[in-house]
């Protein structure tokens, strides 16, 4: 294996491996992408399981993995495929270094089959000492800088591409992520949950009776305004948040690994309920 990092149940690759290996019959001779596809490592676990692996990256130098060609390939300009050509993308540790996140999950869209799976893992933006330190300095951890441009600068080599392989700059959390899924046809299907921040557990019995009070208040708040809209569909929208932001396990969670459904072309998605989205003559 060309990445030992693997066999290490401190990261998230531990526990990508352990989900791919748990549906190596479901992966047979199946297209899978792996974008950003990095050294190799969950490229060569797909193989391993059996799949038809295809590997891009901004720097395919950076690629180790001999059996299998990384291409370039900017997310942002389009992955060198046909549309709903795969059965599974995965994006380990991409989302967060993607400048248009919205434009990045149609693209996912774009390439995945119906109903296909896309793989998300990025540093959690949504447990407790990630908030506090958002709060404090609007930095990833206590012990990182906000993003500026000596930290956050990760590879720029014009001999490569013009393109600047940035850095945590675009760390995102799970209510965001939940919303440019869904304006990009894509359903959470499951949230999986890595281990525990020790940080988040510490300030857990200090935080969780505000966030949990706070956020049925506004949920019951919120249920009673557009009165004009059914409230069942308010409710299936603003339940699923709720529970989103007072499940103890998205509070705590080390790092997050969504795993989506793609559930309508792009072009099929309609957002459109007269009383919802505002007319233009309203807004001017």
């Amino acid at each position: 294996m060309i990445d030992n990092h693997i066999n290490n149940p401190k990261s998230q690759k531990f526990y990508v491996k352990k989900y791919l290996d748990s549906m190596k019959k479901q992966l047979h001779n199946k297209i899978v992408i792996d974008i950003p596809a990095g050294n190799g490592v969950t490229s060569e676990i797909l193989l391993e399981n059996g799949a038809k692996v295809e590997a891009y990256d901004l720097f395919p130098e950076y690629f180790m993995l001999k059996d299998i060609q990384c291409k370039r390939a900017d997310i942002l300009n389009k992955i060198p495929v046909i549309n709903n050509y795969a059965d599974m993308l995965i994006c380990q540790e991409g989302i967060e270094h993607f400048s248009d996140q919205l434009k990045t999950f149609k693209e996912f869209n774009r390439v995945l089959k119906k109903n296909g799976k896309l793989l998300l893992t990025t540093p959690s933006y949504s447990n407790l000492a990630s908030k506090l330190s958002y709060l404090l300095f609007e930095s990833e951890n206590s012990k990182k800088m906000p993003p500026n441009e000596i930290d956050d600068i990760w590879m720029s080599d014009k001999k490569l591409s013009n393109e600047i392989y940035h850095g945590h700059i675009f760390l995102i959390g799970l209510q965001k992520l939940r919303m440019l899924a869904k304006l990009a046809g894509f359903n959470i299907r499951e949230i999986k949950y890595l281990r525990i921040s020790k940080g988040s557990l510490f300030l857990f019995p200090i935080f969780y009776p505000f966030i949990f009070i706070s956020s049925f208040l506004r949920y019951f708040i919120n249920l009673n305004k557009h009165k004009d809209i059914p409230k069942s569909h308010k409710i299936h929208v603003y339940k699923e948040q709720l529970k989103i932001n007072i499940n103890p396990k998205n509070l705590l969670n080390k790092h997050t690994f969504i795993i989506f459904e793609k559930d309508k072309e792009i072009n099929d998605i309609d957002f459109r309920i007269e009383t919802i989205v505002k007319q233009f003559d309203k807004i001017m």
